[in-house]
């Protein structure tokens, strides 16, 4: 089964991550590294990816046919995308357990959505 896990920031966790020091912050983002490793080893990584500031986010809506743009960051939104990972494993709780290890996590929100099978659809 496919899940998408998307990790959220947010300005507490930007917060808590500011006040840790270089080493802490040095470990942190070496378990990032050690997660990616191990998931590629168990073959369950499919993706994964950091995402850019916001303030660059463009919304895009198609309107008759033509796409009207707005830039970011928009400022009714709190949480914000900041990266994902797409695991296939094969329970909700082994991907739990995958969140358990993203440095992030212990910072901010991060979410576990089942990927839909539109397989039938080929």
């Amino acid at each position: 089964m496919k899940f998408l896990i998307l990790i959220y920031g947010n300005p507490e966790g930007r917060e808590l991550w500011n006040q840790l020091s270089e080493e802490q912050r040095r470990e942190s983002m070496a378990g990032y590294t050690e997660l990616e490793s191990a998931l590629s080893a168990t073959g369950e990584l499919l993706a994964n990816e950091s995402l850019d500031d916001p303030g660059l986010t463009k919304q895009v809506l198609v309107r008759d046919g033509k796409a009207v743009t707005t830039d970011g960051p928009f400022a009714e939104i709190k949480e914000q995308l900041a990266g994902f990972y797409l695991v296939e494993c094969d329970t909700v709780e082994r991907a739990t357990e995958i969140v358990t290890q993203i440095p992030e996590a212990a910072f901010s929100i991060v979410e576990i959505r089942p990927v839909r099978d539109l397989s039938f659809l080929r």
